[in-house]
């Protein structure tokens, strides 16, 4: 019974870190101004993010391609208009948003 429960008590701390690093995700991308051209469901200015996610799924160089993208800025790949550099974004925090937008 014992590692049963350590067990349960692993997994619901498991459970309670990956919320508390979505809440720490979504807060970042809100901090960051990324919902000026970004909602989660819908096109705002750029694609949304689920919309994001589901072209780069199963993409294993996804991550790297995004946080380039966010860090540097683009266009082209979702239409003309350009998305601006972020460079004052920290390298860490780019990455926590990237890894949440693909679980979108």
């Amino acid at each position: 019974m014992k590692p049963l429960m350590i067990a349960a008590f692993a997994a619901a701390g498991l459970v309670c870190a990956t919320v508390a690093k979505a809440q720490d995700a979504e807060a970042l991308f809100n901090k960051s101004g990324c919902t000026v051209c970004h909602a989660v469901d819908k096109k705002v200015v750029g694609p949304s993010l689920k919309e994001i996610s589901a072209k780069y799924k199963g993409d294993k160089t996804a991550e790297a391609k995004l946080a380039d993208k966010v860090k540097k800025g683009g266009s082209g790949v979702w239409g003309q208009v350009p998305m601006p550099p972020n460079a004052a974004v920290k390298d860490e925090d780019i990455k926590t948003i990237v890894q949440w937008i693909l679980t979108k």
